[in-house]
């Protein structure tokens, strides 16, 4: 019973770790739209994750194996919270201001279709097309990224029509005076690459470094550094540097506390049990939770073609999960097979030893002569 609650427990830490996503996003866009600097979010979010990680890491620290970080793993570990935490957050916050949370979501269904091609690429991920459940893990990433696809693209009758005006002071957007929706779409697609890169890095990075709570504290840490760099070269105007509501404080301590802090634990530990394509997975659950509660709490414009998508991005998650789960089943079949024929090899050896051991002529043989 307990062997099969393991099995289940990162399944389960995933699906709570999407409902979190989706409760951080509608808070982010609802902070953002009353005028919070994006920049000065990241750093006091990392900031607040680097608070209260670091001290359970400390504490935890002398009871875990001692696990060494060198040289290698310090530019890894900067170099994922550089990639998915600065430039993750960066364009995902930018492409929130330009779009919407709905949006927002949907493109998070990128991540499995770009984490599984590029996994696949370089090896990490097996595919083989004489097998079925690689068969379903390309099918079902083709359902989760056409749901998405739909969920962004289709229309159909609205199912609420209320509409939420772009707000002006994005820092793209004044940049570059082009279609805000497209651009906030694109920046969506850069936050999603990012994400799946993140993920990747995550495989040998836990490999050299298997410590994941004092993990998530060196990868707040040093985003927390990077993003105060860069909010401080764009920010200086010290009044973008003030929470001045509770709505402020409520997103920085929620997104530090478990959209950093835990969420790199979870994720870091997911990965490290079940690999970077079985995480990414789960994505879809937050586009349709999202979905749900923008509509019920933000009014936001909701189409038909949202909920065709979030069929289809179900569909293609179960399926994947089906893939998955029949790989892990031949993987152990397969291990089971080879630790049963090494057994029975040592068991041939053994037993011609013991027959070349016992002399060609016993003694009752020998009296008879």
């Amino acid at each position: 019973m307990a062997a099969g609650w393991e099995e289940k427990l990162p399944a389960v830490a995933m699906v709570l770790l999407q409902c979190v996503y989706a409760i951080m996003a509608l808070l982010n866009r609802a902070a953002l739209m009353k005028g919070m600097s994006p920049r000065v979010f990241i750093f006091y979010r990392q900031a607040i994750a680097t608070l209260v990680i670091s001290p359970v890491a400390f504490l935890t620290r002398e009871k875990s194996s001692t696990a060494s970080m060198g040289v290698r793993t310090f530019l890894l570990v900067f170099v994922a919270a550089f990639i998915g935490v600065l430039l993750n957050q960066t364009m995902y916050f930018e492409g929130l201001y330009l779009a919407s949370s709905s949006i927002a979501s949907a493109m998070s269904n990128l991540v499995p279709a770009v984490t599984f091609l590029t996994a696949a690429i370089i090896g990490m991920e097996q595919v083989n097309l004489r097998r079925l459940s690689s068969i379903a893990k390309i099918l079902g990433t083709a359902f989760c990224v056409g749901g998405a696809v739909s969920m962004a693209l289709l229309k159909g009758p609205k199912m609420l029509n209320a509409q939420i005006l772009p707000p002006s002071n994005s820092l793209v957007f004044q940049s570059l005076a082009v279609d805000t929706w497209l651009l906030g779409c694109l920046c969506l697609f850069a936050s999603m690459c990012c994400w799946s890169f993140w993920l990747i890095l995550q495989v040998p990075i836990t490999a050299c470094y298997p410590d994941h709570i004092s993990l998530s504290a060196w990868m707040c840490f040093l985003a927390m550094l990077q993003a105060g760099a860069v909010a401080f070269f764009f920010e200086r105007d010290l009044q973008a540097w003030n929470l001045s509501s509770h709505l402020d404080l409520t997103c920085c301590f929620f997104s530090g506390i478990f959209g950093s802090g835990i969420q790199f634990f979870v994720q870091s530990w997911c990965v490290s049990r079940r690999g970077p394509v079985f995480t990414a997975m789960f994505s879809p659950l937050c586009t349709v939770i999202t979905t749900v509660l923008a509509c019920a709490f933000l009014h936001e414009q909701v189409y038909l073609g949202s909920l065709v998508g979030a069929t289809a991005v179900i569909t293609g998650l179960y399926v994947v999960l089906w893939g998955k789960s029949e790989e892990l089943k031949v993987r152990q079949m397969e291990a089971e097979s080879e630790n049963t024929a090494a057994a029975k090899t040592a068991q041939e050896k053994t037993s011609c030893n013991v027959d070349l051991e016992q002399p060609l002529l016993t003694d009752h043989s020998t009296n008879e002569v």
